[in-house]
């Protein structure tokens, strides 16, 4: 007997059928012999509209009433799904993030796990239930509700499994795995079997949607088991995250390419080449809880220098209303300025370790289709470069091709 938790995406349980569907499939691992947490996302494009109604009455809605209203969608899809288990005979039971007791931070609209105290879930698994679990939710310290940004539900349900020393932690998607690249961009992009925690983080770090980035670094810092699955297929083995790198490391090089349409450049022109500058500007959009990816600086030979760097594309005018506020002034800078047509495209593998060249073949095969490279990042794994947005898709294909990863 195995503990296994299975999260389903609000593409699972978008209407009445499809939470059928999820019902039989659980009843079938229950039938098995296995204790079984699942882990449930809102139905599909509910979070949208509970954030519409709320933008309807308030254009920036306050954050705390924003929790408020949007992990009511979890609420519903988890009555409906222990509804679905009960009525084919299997015990379960729904619970709201507070009744699991998962302890979070107080930031709002992407609150941090802090604690869960697994004890009310051990009982009812223990006595034969199958505990059905809000995803992207918890509550703070005042027992305020908090959710955990988009994409949270992967992150609830890794957590649980690490909390709960689960077997398995199969996140169930509207894709049977993870890809080369996403399809919808490239037709020939191919299903990997497996692929490493650190290529899995750094492909959700650069735009990848099939995991949620905090998921996956859950997963790799506390070694839970755990794959990607299709809940519209009954058969596969989706892709398995590994913690083990390939034995042959010389193929593939790079297992596969990300990209990020959500993303905005930031300049700041001008300002004096000094110490502390880098803090005096990101000092400031830290404290404003505003997360920052990429960062260049060039040093001009007037003694002043530029700083670009890139956020969320949603947060980029009040990125911008921050520095010109607070920050301009006080250092002196000649301009500041913003940028949301850019896009983001990344490849990742680890066999880059053990090869040179990976960056020119990149850059040739960009110059070669007239993309100009904004902005560069590299890690051991990964190279990552900003374009302009109506490159993105061309640049994917040609890199795709270049690293020939349509071959099996």
């Amino acid at each position: 007997m195995a503990l296994i938790v299975q999260k389903y995406g609000g593409t699972s349980v978008a209407n009445p059928e499809r939470i059928r569907n999820v019902a039989r499939r659980v009843a079938r691992y229950k039938a098995m012999g296995h204790q079984v947490v699942v882990v449930v996302s809102a139905m599909s494009g509910e979070t949208n509209k509970l954030i519409g109604l709320a933008k309807e009455l308030m254009a920036e809605p306050d954050p705390r009433e924003l929790d408020m209203i949007i992990s009511t969608g979890e609420q519903v899809t988890i009555g409906l799904t222990a509804l679905a288990l009960i009525e084919l005979g299997i015990k379960a039971k729904s619970y709201t993030g507070a009744q699991v007791k998962i302890l979070t931070d107080n930031a709002y609209t992407k609150a941090r796990i802090l604690n869960i105290d697994q004890h009310n879930l051990k009982v009812d698994l223990d006595a034969g239930y199958v505990c059905v679990v809000a995803g992207f939710q918890g509550e703070d310290e005042n027992g305020n509700i908090t959710t955990l940004g988009r994409g949270g539900s992967d992150t609830t349900g890794v957590a649980l499994a690490a909390a709960l020393g689960a077997d398995e932690c199969q996140i169930y998607t509207d894709v049977d795995g993870v890809y080369t690249t996403d399809p919808r961009v490239v037709p020939e992009a191919r299903r990997l079997k497996s692929i490493t925690f650190e290529e899995m983080l750094e492909l959700a770090s650069q735009g990848s949607k099939v995991l949620q980035i905090r998921s996956v670094e859950f997963a790799g810092k506390y070694k839970v088991k755990l794959r990607v699955l299709s809940s519209f297929e009954e058969e596969g083995d989706g892709t398995l995250i590994t913690f083990e790198e390939e034995d042959n490391m010389e193929q593939p090089i790079i297992s596969g390419i990300a990209f990020n349409r959500d993303e905005a450049k930031i300049t700041v022109l001008g300002v004096p080449d000094k110490p502390g500058i880098a803090y005096q500007i990101l000092g400031p959009i830290a404290d404003a809880n505003i997360d920052v990816d990429m960062i260049i600086q060039n040093t001009g030979a007037d003694g002043t220098t530029d700083f670009t760097f890139t956020v969320h594309k949603n947060e980029m005018n009040k990125a911008l209303n921050i520095l010109r506020d607070k920050v301009q002034g006080h250092i002196g800078a000649r301009e500041i300025s913003g940028d949301d047509k850019i896009a983001k495209v990344s490849v990742v593998g680890v066999g880059m370790r053990s090869h040179v060249g990976i960056a020119s073949q990149m850059f040739r095969t960009l110059a070669e289709e007239g993309i100009n490279i904004q902005m560069i990042s590299t890690s051991e794994i990964k190279i990552a470069v900003v374009v302009d947005e109506k490159y993105l898709e061309l640049a994917v294909r040609v890199l795709h091709k270049a690293f020939e990863l349509e071959a099996a």
